[in-house]
């Protein structure tokens, strides 16, 4: 069972980077799957998951319009596309997702992560 996150790197404030989140060992739809991030000397949190109850989006406010979600069941496979991307967005970027309970939409996080990739927005 593994989550492999991919593609992150350095980009100018206004750019765009899209994120790749490959799992194995398992089906990804059958589980809430989301996005969370962690910048320096501040507490991980939500960006963006998909509800496997209901195949809803569930974005942090600061990342609507901006951030989108995919998933793409045949390659099992989630993305996140990120555009219009600030300095505040610089942060490691980790999927996670929870085999044993629902956690898209509340305040609990998921319990199985992947490696994060690196994410950085600066001039």
């Amino acid at each position: 069972v593994q989550l492999q996150a991919s593609g992150g790197g350095s980009v100018q404030p206004g750019g765009s980077l899209r994120l790749s989140c490959a799992a194995s060992g398992f089906s990804l739809y059958h589980y809430d799957i989301g996005w969370f991030r962690q910048a320096p000397g501040k507490e991980r949190e939500g960006v963006v998951c998909i509800s496997s109850s209901d195949n809803n989006r569930y974005y942090a406010d600061s990342m609507k319009g901006r951030f989108t979600i995919s998933r793409d069941n045949a390659k099992n496979t989630m993305y996140l596309r990120m555009n219009s991307l600030k300095p505040e967005d610089t942060a490691v970027y980790y999927c996670a997702t929870d085999f044993s309970q629902y956690f898209c939409g509340t305040n609990y996080f998921p319990d199985y992560w992947g490696q994060g990739t690196q994410v950085t927005v600066s001039s």
